[in-house]
């Protein structure tokens, strides 16, 4: 009798095992359940904690963080050093990022509610992509992560398109940006590098509740890889539609994976 196949691995079945994971040994936090989400996990701010004592972290004067509640301690203790903070907009909806403004003379309690998710909404100013901007650390959220650097968020995309556009056009990154992510040692897990694509961000720094990991440097996207995208994606996104039309008048090859599938010849 022949062994039973096993189940092929997948960027999505990795995903639903972390999810599972965290529910079923009880290890998510508020909001649940957390699958679809970058996962809040028990010590999510302790990790938090951990990236301010980075010498990375001291230096910066600006930082990237995700709206996600995980990384909700990291945005307040940033507001806290008066350094300034980006996060992205929900879902990439109005611009790319916005920039955090706590009232003047704000309190820590204050400080706190503009680090919340709605505070995120309630306390900002957006940042467009012609801004001159230096982002000097982006500390992101992750469903799994490897000790090699490879990461997997919602698998909605919106990371690597927000890396994207902070490259090729903001200039705001580059190779030497460095990337963060906080999670739970339950997340880190091995990720098979075949499932790995260009315009996937790695990550420089793993930080745990008990840990912090050291990855091999890896290549970051330079921009926006339009084949791997279609049209639909345009108009979910509206930024991302001015800035494929921009691309468009100055020439650049902005096909996108259905004109390559039309290009293909029938057999």
């Amino acid at each position: 009798m022949s062994a039973e196949a096993r189940p092929e691995v997948t960027k999505a079945s990795i995903r639903q095992r972390i999810w599972d994971y965290l529910e079923n040994e009880n290890l998510a936090e508020f909001p649940r359940p957390v699958h679809h989400r970058i996962p809040n996990f028990k010590g999510a701010a302790l990790a938090g904690k951990e990236v301010a004592k980075l010498d990375a972290y001291k230096k910066a004067r600006t930082v990237k963080v995700n709206p996600d509640k995980p990384q909700e301690e990291v945005r307040f203790l940033i507001l806290e050093a008066y350094k300034t903070l980006l996060v992205p907009t929900p879902r990439l909806q109005k611009g790319l990022f916005n920039r955090i403004v706590p009232p003047p003379g704000a309190n820590k309690e204050m400080l706190r509610k503009c680090a919340s998710s709605q505070g995120v909404k309630n306390y900002s100013v957006p940042v467009g992509l012609d801004a001159k901007v230096k982002v000097d650390l982006i500390v992101i959220g992750s469903v799994a992560v490897s000790k090699e650097g490879y990461r997997l968020g919602k698998g909605e995309g919106y990371a690597d398109l927000e890396y994207g556009m902070m490259s090729a056009i903001m200039k705001a990154v580059d190779e030497h940006t460095l990337i963060i992510t906080t999670v739970h040692d339950c997340q880190i897990v091995d990720i098979p590098p075949n499932l790995m694509s260009e315009h996937d961000v790695p990550v420089d720094i793993i930080i745990t509740p008990t840990q912090m990991v050291t990855c091999p440097k890896r290549a970051k996207p330079t921009g926006i890889i339009w084949s791997k995208l279609d049209a639909n994606r345009l108009q979910e996104i509206p930024i991302l539609r001015t800035l494929y039309e921009k691309e468009q008048k100055a020439g650049k090859d902005v096909r996108l994976k259905e004109d390559f599938v039309m290009a293909e010849p029938f057999s």
